[in-house]
């Protein structure tokens, strides 16, 4: 399994129709944007369940009580799409890091998915075996500063960052950032694994990969990360545990 010919499995950004295929090399990537109507977020509210509805409840803010409920209700739509199932039907388990799977008894073992979204957008990832993370955010030039990237990010990372001229930093940043995130969420052991211990690539138009992690040279060729580009003004990235390490690049 490998990330090189994403671009052709990624699926255009279309609404989905009927029962969708997905083989067990393909990676399929959605995006929806979360601002809708009333009457599509409370048809999309009348597919969650109990404890969604209940949560949902608990959002100070409307908007962000919307899109909630646009994110959680676009998920079950289209997993019920992949599995031939009524999306109020399907349940969800986490794992002790909150990380979301299907129950195994719905297709669970098989069908793996993940969420991201920010600033009114989001993009659902899904694949059939394969541990993978997805992460969406907002370029945003006020957050993107050496003082928080020394916070957060390896010392290869900062290097790498302080290196490019300022107007290319915004971009990198965020590069790097999704790029760990997805990273991050794909091994599902939330912020138990330090953001500094690892490196991702992050120059413009450099091609994602995860470089290093600390303390087990083979993590990195267990990994494939690719850069995704959902929308002007965002940065995204995907990361697919492969079956096998990668081959080394000459």
């Amino acid at each position: 399994m490998s990330l090189t010919s994403l671009a052709t499995q990624i699926l255009s950004w279309r609404p989905p129709q009927g029962d969708l295929e997905l083989t067990s090399e393909e990676i399929h990537v959605w995006r929806a944007g979360l601002d809708q109507p009333p009457s599509a977020v409370e048809s999309l509210l009348q597919i969650l369940s109990p404890d969604e509805r209940s949560r949902a409840g608990r959002f100070y803010f409307q908007k962000d009580r919307d899109h909630y409920i646009v994110a959680r209700g676009v998920i079950r739509k289209l997993l019920g799409q992949y599995l031939g199932a009524e999306p109020e039907r399907l349940r969800f388990c986490y794992n002790s890091y909150g990380k979301p799977a299907l129950a195994p008894e719905i297709g669970g073992d098989s069908l793996k998915f993940n969420v991201s979204h920010s600033h009114g957008l989001a993009t659902f990832a899904v694949t059939r075996g394969w541990e993978l993370g997805v992460d969406l955010e907002l370029i945003r030039p006020d957050f993107a500063t050496m003082e928080i990237a020394e916070h957060f990010f390896s010392r290869w990372e900062i290097e790498a960052l302080r290196a490019l001229p300022p107007e290319a930093r915004a971009q990198a940043f965020f590069n790097c950032w999704t790029r760990k995130e997805a990273y991050v969420k794909a091994r599902g052991q939330g912020l138990s694994l330090p953001l500094d211990q690892f490196a991702v690539s992050l120059a413009p138009g450099e091609p994602a990969a995860l470089l290093h992690v600390e303390g087990d040279p083979e993590e990195a060729r267990r990994w494939s990360l690719r850069e995704l580009h959902l929308d002007p003004g965002y940065a995204g990235a995907i990361a697919v545990r492969t079956s096998r390490p990668r081959p080394s690049e000459s």
